[in-house]
């Protein structure tokens, strides 16, 4: 396939070789082709990305939330692993808001989902019935977020 051909070649391009379907489209974006852009599939790919960036920030939200709730209710399993787990989640949330700080806002709203989500993770993972931790998070996003935060 030529990068002159059609957009509706690349529908199907789109279904069929994905990286070739990238390529092309990129090219034609280039050359300011803009009438032989496969625009249904570039809208939804770009709609998509903001789907994951928002779906990682909150599986990072969930993790830091785990470790956190390990350490709290584990204190004689306290590892560097845990804590090594802390700042890396830590990093990759403060990463993730400074390349896209209108993620910021929607951090306090992913909050709810994602201590109950570490809840059964680390009722999962411990062994402790999931009721050990309360229902509402008790921590708050700024100790969360806060590098000298762990809870006692």
């Amino acid at each position: 396939m030529t990068a002159t051909q059609s957009s509706s070649s690349l529908v199907t391009l789109y279904d069929t070789d994905y990286m070739q379907w990238i390529a092309i489209t990129v090219d034609k974006l280039r050359r300011q082709d803009y009438n032989h852009v496969d625009w249904a599939n570039l809208i939804e790919e770009i709609e998509d990305i903001g789907k994951r960036e928002r779906r990682s920030l909150e599986s990072n939200l969930t993790i830091l939330l785990l470790h956190l709730l390990k350490w709290q209710y584990q204190p004689n399993k306290r590892s560097g692993s845990w804590a090594g787990s802390i700042v890396e989640h830590r990093r990759r949330i403060r990463k993730a808001l400074k390349d896209s700080p209108s993620l910021k806002p929607q951090l306090e709203t992913m909050l709810s989902e994602a201590y109950a989500d570490a809840i059964n993770q680390a009722a999962a993972e411990t062994q402790l019935p999931a009721d050990t931790s309360p229902s509402e998070c008790e921590f708050k996003l700024s100790q969360i977020m806060d590098d000298s935060f762990l809870p006692s």
